[in-house]
């Protein structure tokens, strides 16, 4: 159970909390625990992490689970995406502390939960574009499909059999179902 503050939390505030074994995201003031990836969701990270990181790496900072210290309407705003990945031209190649991402990142890929809802993901990606971040996939393993956000076009969404194509990065094209695949997943037909 999240417990308000009797005021919000600053990011100062929220990175000094104590460091356990629970994950947290600063929301509206607040440190909001991030539950813990089931298996589908893990498989996702996996296979995406597998696909994207011999092509990122070499471009720029790409991890899982990294926080990025963003604004959301006016506050400090601390998401932990399940992938992060921010070129070496936003953030130097030879930083190197250990804290959030102090830069809006390039891509924030997300993978949905059966706890969450579409609602509660798409105004997560809009908030994302809102703050800056470039590119955010919103990747969901029960409709094997992928919506892709950039702030100057509608969302697109990439279903199963169709070829997922990054902006910028043509090396990067792949199916979705290559995801799902790597995951391990069952095939759908």
């Amino acid at each position: 159970m999240v417990q308000t503050p009797a005021r919000p939390l600053t990011l100062e505030e929220f990175l000094a909390l104590p460091n356990d074994d629970t994950a947290l995201e600063l929301v509206d003031g607040v440190a909001v625990p991030k539950m813990p990836p089931k298996r589908f969701h893990s498989g996702v990270q996996k296979g995406l992490n597998h696909i994207l990181d011999p092509v990122l790496k070499t471009r720029g900072h790409f991890y899982p689970e990294w926080a990025v210290a963003l604004k959301r309407k006016d506050r400090d705003w601390v998401p932990a995406p399940d992938l992060t990945y921010v070129s070496f031209e936003r953030l130097p190649v030879d930083w190197l502390e250990d804290a959030p991402c102090p830069v809006p990142v390039d891509l924030a890929i997300e993978i949905v939960s059966p706890d969450q809802t579409v609602g509660d993901m798409l105004a997560k990606a809009a908030d994302y574009i809102t703050a800056g971040v470039r590119m955010v996939w919103i990747v969901d393993p029960k409709a094997r499909t992928s919506a892709v956000f950039t702030a100057n076009r509608l969302p697109v969404t990439y279903q199963n059999d169709q070829i997922l194509k990054v902006e910028g990065l043509p090396q990067l094209n792949f199916y979705v179902a290559d995801v799902f695949i790597e995951a391990g997943l069952p095939v759908q037909p």
